[in-house]
């Protein structure tokens, strides 16, 4: 793991040339920078065409990283810097983390901080694990994508079949954070939550997604706080809402209420009572 590695920096160039820190900038082409852990087995490395060095920090292009081990991972970027002392680094320019299980995320920057274990962000952020594909603005995740947080303007679309089928993508907005949680097989919506599909609409202010770890799916999906499920020009309020898949029934309670759109002098009808749980 790369938080457990020392930094045991190994730096091979064209021709044998190994470098030290120096006070004046050089160029070499091919960089190869490898940290190892107590064990002495390699942990992570970082390869670049060129590198360009001014005492402990190295300027490469065209960089791609790996990440060994329990968490492996690879991170790719056409320029970057990584402080030879800290081992931190800053990512520009496509860059795109994949994990050992597919998951991948693209950004135009990113900061890896070696001691915290984390990559952050604050440009646009793309990320696509199975049947979610996500975009938001900025981000926090491990390096391995196992638990990953987009901070602002989240859109997800799920997929809760294993084809393609427009009319069985949820598409999922809100103003974010928005946490996933491998983990837990879990996905949490934070204020403002809209989600949409094939006509169907429901809004809350928390919104809670556990999926299905054999087939990926939906398993059940929680919503806390201003429920509304508008289908057509029939709306149901409630305080939480809760479905499940298995038997694809919906539960609600904190004073739901059924608001439908009938024939007649009045034309709405309201079902419902105000003080039920």
């Amino acid at each position: 793991m790369i938080k457990k590695s020392i930094l045991t920096f190994i730096i091979l160039f064209i021709g044998g040339m190994t470098l030290g820190a120096e006070e004046n900038a050089q160029q070499f082409e091919g960089f190869n920078l490898s940290g190892y852990s107590n064990a002495g087995q390699k942990s992570w490395d970082v390869k670049g065409d060129t590198a360009d060095i001014m005492g402990n920090i190295i300027k490469l292009t065209n960089i791609v990283a790996n990440a060994y081990g329990d968490e492996q991972m690879n991170v790719t970027a056409k320029t970057g810097t990584i402080d030879q002392v800290s081992g931190n680094m800053h990512l520009e320019q496509d860059v795109v983390i994949t994990s050992e299980t597919g998951a991948k995320l693209t950004t135009d920057s990113l900061d890896w901080s070696k001691e915290k274990d984390l990559v952050t962000t604050d440009d646009k952020v793309k990320l696509i694990d199975k049947q979610i594909e996500a975009t938001g603005t900025g981000a926090m995740a491990h390096p391995n994508l196992k638990t990953a947080q987009m901070n602002e303007d989240v859109t997800v679309k799920v997929n809760t079949e294993t084809e393609n089928v427009d009319n069985k993508v949820v598409t999922i907005t809100c103003d974010g954070p928005m946490e996933i949680d491998q983990a837990k097989q879990q996905a949490v919506f934070n204020n403002n939550v809209k989600a949409v599909q094939a006509g169907r609409e429901l809004k809350a202010d928390r919104m809670e997604i556990y999926f299905d770890q054999t087939n990926n799916q939906i398993k059940e999906m929680v919503c806390i706080g201003n429920v509304s499920i508008t289908q057509g020009e029939n709306t149901t309020y409630a305080e939480k809402a809760v479905y499940r898949a298995e038997d694809q029934k919906l539960i609600l309670s904190g004073r739901p209420k059924l608001i439908l759109l009938t024939e007649g002098k009045n034309g709405i009808t309201a079902f419902g009572n105000e003080g039920s749980r």
